[in-house]
């Protein structure tokens, strides 16, 4: 009898939990999609309403959103506030441009889809997806002038390259935030963003652009000059110099640290420790370029002051928006609604790679937003990984996972859609039919690799 009443206990238990995350998610839908409301706010007020169907008291909830904040804020606020800066100094150097420019000289026209996709991954990293688009729009329309092919042939491999770092390598602020959610440690999570990417790109960028290139020939709507002034500008080898070297310094820190390279408590162990980590790679390509992109060209402290106040505005949105989803993994954890999913999905042997890319799926369909997708599945996600035992190496990959989910099948519910549309002169019929189906492929191709390389870690 004693174990009847148990099991029926029990029972009510899993339905309540079970509700009060079907409650939460239905609101957080009905918020975005329906009342266009921030998805900032919605999220809390999702969070809020999965702690009060759960049975948790007023007190604990809002426990659990100061301590899901703090901890979330505490790294990514550091991060993704460092990376605009840094973005924000490229884009008014002229520095992103440049690399453009010096690719396109350096391997010439015939082989401009392979440069203009590399630039995209490239300049990615340290400006915001919709700023380097902007940034190198003049590029592509020049190249289909010059070359009189269709504009898509050369806007896809752009939009690939830029789409795939946007979503898939620190320090962007997507992945950083996953990566926080999660756990992971960043420089793997660059690794893993390159190795899965980089064949992602390719695929969605050359070969589909290609293809639908051939099917639709599109003219550019604008003529610029491409003969572009290089006056004050940095040298090229100068401003590669300055992009690198955060990227660099985090990686080799990951690989030390998760190989045991080099003892971490020796004299080159702590060095990389500290110059390795994140905060201190990015302050120090800020400095640098502070001074060698900008003070030593002739740009004033003044404008450059400008330039990187200006830059917190769209980040402050994206912290928020970060916080907001280290809340919600938070109310999961805290409610034990987690630990409940992690066990259902532990014993029907469902890939975390699979469960963590399908949930990215369906909410970036449904609700648009790459980084809210991303940012949201993590917080669903991080009690499984909480509950089993990954390597390093897996969690990084689960990042790319999520990634690739949320970076799929791009629809008129996602600004990039109409800032795609709008900057190519294409109507939505062939906006869907060339970027859509391009974000399509890039995501399918992203997740056959992590499921591929998932078999070996």
């Amino acid at each position: 009898m004693v174990g009847y009443i148990i099991i029926i206990g029990r029972t009510n238990m899993v339905s309540t939990l079970l509700l009060a995350l079907f409650v939460g998610i239905s609101v957080l839908l009905f918020l975005i999609l329906k009342l266009k409301a921030p998805a900032f706010i919605s999220l809390l007020i999702a969070t809020i309403l999965i702690g009060v169907v759960a049975g948790l008291d007023p007190g604990s909830i809002f426990e659990t959103i100061q301590k899901g904040m703090g901890a979330t804020l505490g790294y990514v606020a550091t991060i993704v506030g460092l990376g605009a800066m840094f973005g924000a100094i490229l884009e008014v150097t002229g520095s992103a441009q440049a690399i453009a420019d010096h690719m396109l000289k350096r391997f010439g026209v015939k082989n401009a889809p392979w440069t203009l996709l590399f630039s995209g991954f490239f300049i990615a990293i340290p400006v915001f997806f919709d700023v380097a688009f902007i940034l190198l729009i003049p590029v592509i329309y020049a190249l289909q002038h010059r070359t009189k092919k269709s504009l898509l042939l050369y806007a896809l491999p752009l939009l690939a390259g830029l789409a795939v770092t946007h979503a898939f390598i620190p320090p962007t602020p997507g992945p950083v935030a996953v990566a926080d959610i999660l756990g992971a440690d960043l420089g793997l999570v660059i690794v893993m963003g390159f190795v899965v990417g980089l064949p992602a790109a390719v695929v969605s960028g050359i070969f589909f652009g290609r293809y639908i290139a051939k099917k639709i020939h599109i003219e550019a709507p604008f003529h610029f000059d491409d003969q572009q002034s290089t006056l004050n500008r940095p040298s090229i080898q100068l401003i590669f110099l300055v992009v690198l070297i955060p990227i660099v310094l985090i990686v080799l820190r990951a690989l030390i640290e998760s190989n045991d390279i080099v003892d971490t408590k020796s004299g080159i162990g702590l060095l990389m420790s500290f110059i390795g980590h994140p905060f201190a790679a990015l302050i120090l390509a800020n400095v640098l370029a502070w001074y060698l992109l900008g003070l030593r060209w002739g740009y004033s402290k003044e404008k450059l002051f400008k330039v990187a106040s200006k830059s917190m505005e769209p980040a402050g949105t994206i912290i928020l928006l970060t916080g907001a989803g280290g809340v919600l993994k938070q109310m999961l954890v805290d409610s034990q609604i987690g630990t409940l999913i992690a066990e259902g999905f532990v014993s029907a042997q469902y890939s975390i790679y699979l469960v963590a890319f399908l949930i990215a799926v369906l909410i970036r369909i449904l609700q648009g937003s790459s980084t809210v997708a991303m940012i949201t599945s993590a917080g669903l996600i991080a009690p499984l990984i909480l509950e089993g035992t990954y390597s390093p190496v897996a969690v990084a990959l689960i990042v790319v996972a999520i990634a690739s989910g949320a970076s799929t099948f791009s629809h008129v519910n996602d600004s990039g859609f109409w800032l795609v549309s709008q900057y190519l002169g294409i109507d939505e019929k062939q906006t869907y039919q060339s970027w859509t189906m391009m974000t399509l492929i890039l995501s399918l191709v992203g997740i056959s690799v992590v499921l591929l390389l998932s078999l070996f870690v």
